[in-house]
């Protein structure tokens, strides 16, 4: 767990530099991207961004990137858990960051 910690603190520090060829260079290093994949790194990025719960700043720009670039549909997917409403809790690839009980004030 140290060892992802320590890669996503890493990660979230390029994601925050919005330098595609940066992530594209970071994720080959760390060999989990290989040259010339994915196909669109730059749908990539924002859709790491957006799936980022310490980018928390950069969600609303990945929204826009994303819809902007006909990627609504997956922009809503990601983006919906951070504003609690509708959203699939225990959705396959979603860890338990920022998802802690969030309607547990809710009046019963």
């Amino acid at each position: 767990m140290t060892d992802y910690s320590n890669f996503r603190q890493r990660l979230d520090a390029v994601l925050r530099t919005l330098d595609i060829k940066q992530l594209q260079d970071f994720l080959i290093a760390e060999e989990q991207w290989q040259a010339g994949q994915p196909a669109d790194p730059e749908y990539a990025m924002w859709m790491m961004i957006a799936g980022s719960q310490t980018l928390r700043d950069l969600h609303e720009q990945a929204r826009q990137w994303l819809v902007s670039h006909g990627h609504e549909a997956d922009a809503n997917a990601v983006l919906r858990r951070d504003r609690g409403g509708g959203g699939k809790q225990g959705k396959k690839g979603q860890r338990g960051a920022g998802t802690k009980y969030d309607k547990k004030s809710r009046p019963g």
